[in-house]
Formats: structure tokens, sequence, C-alpha cells
């Protein structure tokens, strides 16, 4: 046991990876349907360890954590930008009138209650679901002018506080929104959702695991219906229908003919069909009965992924959409932004910055891949230039400092790596030929930068910890729990009665502006229904912003 201890003494980086494996597996394990996450993971197994007397170089800490922000910036930067637009101004509303709540909440709180600043920055960061405080209230009471052992002290506060407010505040908010939301708005959530029931596809995927229901076909049917002989496929489609199908190719005889030619059918023929499955059920009779023809249905479909950068596209339905020309024999299989998946519904209007996710014949999809926008075609490399860069800039812009009644509030350099992420984001969008980063990647650095980051932080704050909780520990379970739930209760309320927003979209830009994603997905399990996702993503990417910037800033106040 001595050289085990010894040596994590002596290599730090030991001790940074046996926190982080050993957070991860306590962030797995679940009580009944909750489980603590691997971020509070983390930082418990970060607190144990810690126990040892670990010391870890600051800068290692702060490397993960630039790296962290600059991706979440990446991700929401499309979304942020969008948000100064006309149509998200009232999600943006309801996103700072709660925001600015959080931070009236935790400053008012251990003020009445006389918290130090680090336990007004944990409470900050925890009861609202934004570990990114702990990192920017760090580098700000570093900066005040007090002997380094209590600022030590001060930032040693802030994980303990952190860690009592988070587990209250979002297993709170996850019973919270979905359950006594909709009874604040009068509303029944799974009723409304049901009036807004179009087919929304499936709410998520599992890496190696394929949905049975097939969302798309192409069918071979032998034409038996008089009505649809000595016509061109042309003429087909051109006719008023109710359903998007699409004649590929079809056979006459021996012969095989594509779809541009000018052969007319006749009874007897043999048509290949594209359209959705449920569109095959129920209506492929009309044509005539189903046979196997392999040969006819041996067309090469493609799925592409497609960022959408057309100005033209930016604001459109996914109806208005479907009736471009360009968009004959091509479906779209699935709609993602910023992360999160869209519902696929007619509704649905489509921003810059979007995945979709394209099904059909190659020629059609890469037709349909040059209008809409930039084809991103898999690949594992990432664009190191544009992220080493991006946090480069960053830095520096976020060291620039300005004096606001005589208090001297920057962004510091981790906050300006989240900036540099926004604009670096927003750019790969409109421009998304340079600064990839694969999903993979990004969850390298997302996830594991961000429990890198955690991890290190439970290690300088584990001897220091049990302490601190015994201090503080009751009080701040009623405090987070007051303070996790209130901006929220204002937030609902505010975005119903007062901009007039649809409750749906209201839950879902709670669970944005607070960053819970664990939320939202309570939210549409219980409406049974993806639509309080397109609600989120703006507020997801303001709420992020702005709790990120309040840590400084209540530093700040805290100090006068």
């Amino acid at each position: 046991m001595n050289y085990v201890v010894e040596a994590l003494r002596n290599n730090p980086e030991l001790a940074i990876f046996l926190t982080v494996a050993l957070g991860f597996l306590i962030g797995k394990l679940k009580f009944g349907s909750f489980s603590l996450g691997v971020v509070v993971g983390c930082l418990l197994a970060g607190v144990l360890v810690g126990q040892l007397d670990i010391k870890v170089p600051a800068i290692v800490k702060t490397v993960f954590f630039d790296l962290f922000l600059f991706t979440t910036g990446y991700k929401v930067g499309p979304q942020f930008f969008r948000a100064l637009k006309r149509d998200a101004l009232p999600q943006m509303a309801l996103t700072v009138v709660l925001c600015v709540t959080c931070l009236l909440m935790a400053l008012g709180f251990s003020k009445l209650l006389n918290f130090d600043i680090g336990t007004a920055a944990g409470l900050l960061a925890g009861a609202f679901s934004e570990s990114t405080v702990i990192g920017t209230a760090g580098e700000a009471i570093q900066r005040l002018d007090l002997p380094q052992a209590e600022r030590t002290a001060l930032v040693n506060n802030i994980p303990v506080a952190y860690a009592v407010t988070y587990l209250v505040g979002t297993a709170a908010l996850v019973w919270f929104l979905p359950k006594v939301g909709p009874r604040l708005m009068g509303i029944n959530l799974r009723e409304i959702a049901a009036q807004r029931s179009e087919k929304a596809g499936p709410a998520g995927d599992v890496e190696g695991v394929t949905s049975a229901a097939r969302l798309f076909d192409v069918r071979a049917y032998r034409v038996e219906n008089p009505a649809l002989t000595n016509k061109t496929i042309a003429e087909i489609e051109a006719a008023p229908r109710a359903a998007r199908a699409f004649v590929l190719r079809f056979r006459s005889g021996a012969a095989l003919f594509d779809h541009a030619s000018d052969r007319r059918i006749q009874l007897g023929d043999i048509v290949a069909v594209m359209a959705r499955y449920e569109i095959h059920a129920a209506r492929g009779d009309v044509i005539g009965p189903e046979v196997s023809d392999p040969e006819l249905l041996d067309i090469p479909l493609e799925a592409l992924d497609v960022i959408v950068t057309g100005r033209g596209i930016d604001g459109t339905s996914l109806a208005e959409l479907a009736e471009g020309e360009f968009a004959r024999g091509v479906f779209l299989s699935k709609l993602m932004r910023s992360g999160i998946t869209m519902p696929v519904v007619a509704t649905t209007r489509i921003n810059r910055g979007d995945v979709m996710s394209l099904v059909g014949p190659l020629p059609e999809v890469e037709r349909a891949a040059a209008i809409l926008g930039y084809p991103d075609r898999r690949t594992s490399a990432t664009d190191m230039i544009f992220v080493g860069l991006g946090i480069f800039l960053g830095g520096l812009f976020g060291l620039l400092s300005v004096v606001v009644w005589g208090v001297p509030l920057t962004l510091t350099a981790s906050g300006g790596a989240l900036f540099m992420g926004l604009v670096f984001g927003w750019l790969r969008s409109v421009y998304p030929f340079f600064g990839r980063i694969p999903e993979p990647a990004i969850w390298i650095f997302d996830t594991v930068g961000l429990c890198m980051f955690i991890g290190i932080v439970g290690l300088g704050a584990g001897p220091s910890f049990v302490s601190g909780l015994k201090t503080t520990g009751l009080s701040l379970v009623a405090v987070g729990l007051v303070s996790s739930l209130l901006p929220h209760t204002v937030g609902i309320l505010f975005g119903r009665y007062v901009l007039k927003m649809d409750p749906l979209i209201v839950l879902g830009a709670c669970a944005g502006a607070g960053t819970i994603t664990a939320a939202l997905r309570a939210i549409q399990d219980e409406a049974q229904s993806s639509i309080p996702a397109l609600g989120y993503t703006v507020p997801y990417a303001i709420g992020n912003i702005l709790l990120t910037a309040w840590g400084p800033i209540l530093v700040a106040l805290m100090s006068i």
C-alpha cells in the first residue's frame, strides 16, 4: 500500500487517471432511476484520492478546462448567434430572466447566510448545474488581494458547495420541470403534446443498435392500375398527390429504364418506388401487387450528413423544403442541432449550422447536398490548427479587463476560450470546409476535458472537503433546493404568461437555460414527444455563456 501511495504522490498524473477511472465508475452507478453522472463522480473520486495529499500543478487542470470550454462554445456557437435574430428573442428573453434570477438567488442567500466567496461560487455552480463556474470563479478568487492561504481555502470551498447543491438541484429539477412545470401553466403535458403529434422520428441512438422500424424503403410493384399506364415517370410524379413517393426506375420486359426515361409505363411493368414505410403499407396496392425483383432494386443509396449553410434555407420549414425540386427522391432521417436531435415534423424550421442526415439515391442526395450546404463526410481527423489557434486567440481576448464601478472585470483566459469557441463554432457552420471536430473527438474534449478538470479540483480540495461539508452541509441542502427551483418557476411563469410561448417550448427552454440535458430528456419522456427540444438549443447556448460569466461577477459582488 505504501508503494501505491508514494507512486501517486510522486507521479500525480497516475492519480489523475485513477480519479477519472473511479469517477466514471461512480457516475454510472444507479440508485433506482437516478445516477450521479460522471462529472460529480469524478469530483467525489478526486476528493477520495485527494485524502492521500496529492499535489497536482494548477496548469494541468487549466489546460483541460480551456479545451472543454472551447468545445462547449464550438457546439453551441451557431445557436448563440441565432439567438440574436428576431424569431429567437422570446427564448433569449426567458433565458436572461432565468439566469439573472439564478445570480440574484446565489448572491442573496450567500449574503443572508454569511457564506464565504468560495461557498457562494459553489452554490451558483451546483444549484444551476454549471460546473464551468468552478473554473471561472476560482480564477477570479486567485486574483483577489488576499493572502495565498486564504485564497486557497476559498477555492477549495467551491467544490464542497458544488457537490452538495448539484445533487440536490439536479435531482429536484429533473422531477420539477416535467411534473410541476405543466401544473404551473395549467396544462396536461401529454395532451398538449398529442395535439402536435406528428411523427418526430427516433428519440436517440445506441451505438451498434438500429431500429427494426424502417423509416424509408424501396419496393417493387407490378403495375396493374390502368390510371398509371401510358405515362412517363415524370408525368406520374407531376400529378397531384398527398404523399412523397418516387419511382426510381422500372422494368419493362427484360429492359430497365431510369426515372429520366421518356418511355411510357405499361400494364405488367415493374416499378421501384421509394417512400416512407407507412406509405408503402397504406397505399402500395394502389399500384399493384408487390413483387420480388432484386435486379431492379439494386440501386445505390447514400446516407449523408449535410451541414446547412445556405442563407436561402435558413428559417425554411421542412414542409417547404420538401416541395423543392432538389428534394426529389431524398428523405430526411435525422436533424441535429447543437448535438440535440430535433423533431422531424413538417413545421420544424431549419437553421444554419443544423446537420441534416439525408437518405436517397446517390445522385439525388449529392444534388440536394450541393444546394443545402456542405457534405460532412465521416473522418477521424480533427483540425487541430483550428482548435489550437482558437484557444490561443480566445485566451488573449479573455485577458483584457474593464473596470466597472471600480471593480476590474475580465473574462479570464478560460472565459476567452469559451467566447472564441462560440465564434469559431459559428464560422464552422458558415464555412464548413475547415474546422472539423468529429463527434468522438468532441466527446473527448468535452466530457473527458471537464472530468479531468473536475477530478483535479477534487484532488486539491480533498484534505479540506470533509471539514467544509460539516460546516455548511445542512444549510446548503435547503439553500440549494430553493435556489434551483425558484428561478425555473420564474422562467416558466414568465415564458408562458408574459411571453405567451408554447408550453412545450417553455419547458424545453427552461431545461436549456439551466443547461440540464437530463431535464430535457425527462420532459420528452413525460410528454412522449421530442418537440420540447425545439426550445432547448438557443437557451442552452445563452445559458452556458451567462452562467459561466456569473462566476467572476459573483466573486466581484461578494467582495464589495
